[in-house]
């Protein structure tokens, strides 16, 4: 297969995987937002961790296919959440809880700059040498 298809194809497997975490990250976010009523910021952290936990899992090992040490990997994308969990639960709290933005518009914005970052940060930083390594998986 050609790098360009190639490309695409771990493009589309990222993209369904992260819906599938964007269901897991919203479904919870709506249970904890209508059920226990809580603030809008301890509802998208508990979801966001749940998201991440399921996204990363199904990503180093189909999507990136990476044979390289799991608690490393895990130790590049902690880092990558280090500063966008704390920008984007502090944004997500003053558009929700100041402005008054509907707290899951807020949530959705927030997902897709997640998505869009987080597939630039794993690409490009955390499984950029070892892209393809897990010749199990193949």
């Amino acid at each position: 297969m050609g790098m360009d298809k190639k490309e695409l194809l771990r493009t589309i497997k990222f993209t369904l995987f992260s819906i599938s975490a964007g269901v897991i990250e919203i479904v919870s976010f709506t249970l904890l937002n209508e059920l226990l009523n809580l603030p809008y910021w301890p509802c998208y952290l508990i979801a966001l961790v749940l998201s991440v936990l399921w996204n990363f899992t199904l990503n180093r090992k189909y999507t990136f296919q990476s044979a390289n040490n799991v608690p490393v990997a895990m130790l590049k994308v902690f880092g990558y959440y280090c500063v966008f969990t704390p920008v984007s639960t502090l944004l997500g709290n003053y558009l929700a809880e100041t402005l008054l933005w509907n707290e899951y518009i807020v949530t959705i914005l927030n997902m897709i700059l997640n998505f869009v970052t987080e597939y630039l940060f794993d690409r490009f930083v955390v499984f950029r040498d070892s892209i393809d390594t897990n010749v199990k998986e193949k």
